[in-house]
């Protein structure tokens, strides 16, 4: 990672026991590499998934990254978001110091993504 690429995006899923419940968030990340050609784009998980977001922040750290946008998979905020996340983020600051995260809102309180949805139900319906 050069100095000038010092930022990297993590996709922050909650995990399940499944191993193909975490495909679609895997298709994200690749498509968001795409998208953002040249951005490392990670996929970490609050839990029974690896790696978790502890693994994931330490090895961009280590790679040298020094800005993390962080994007939970998240349809909206409930605890652990509300309360697990901030702690989890000031723990890997404490852990990191230098490191800046930086964490975006639930992706379900995206209009375009609820509108997206929205449109996709009138299309399976008669």
């Amino acid at each position: 990672m050069t100095a000038s690429n010092s930022s990297a995006i993590v996709l922050f899923a909650h995990g399940a026991r499944d191993p193909q419940w975490a495909e679609p968030f895997q298709r994200i990340r690749e498509q968001v590499k795409v998208l953002r050609h040249g951005v490392p784009v990670e996929l970490a998980f609050l839990e029974l998934m690896e790696p978790g977001l502890a693994e994931c922040v330490a090895n961009l750290a280590a790679r040298g990254t020094r800005h993390i946008t962080l994007v939970p998979l998240f349809m909206a905020q409930g605890g652990h978001l509300k309360k697990d996340l901030p702690r989890i983020v000031q723990a890997l600051q404490a852990d990191h110091p230098g490191l800046s995260i930086v964490v975006t809102p639930a992706i379900g309180e995206s209009a375009m993504l609820l509108a997206a949805i929205a449109a996709w139900v009138v299309q399976q319906t008669p």
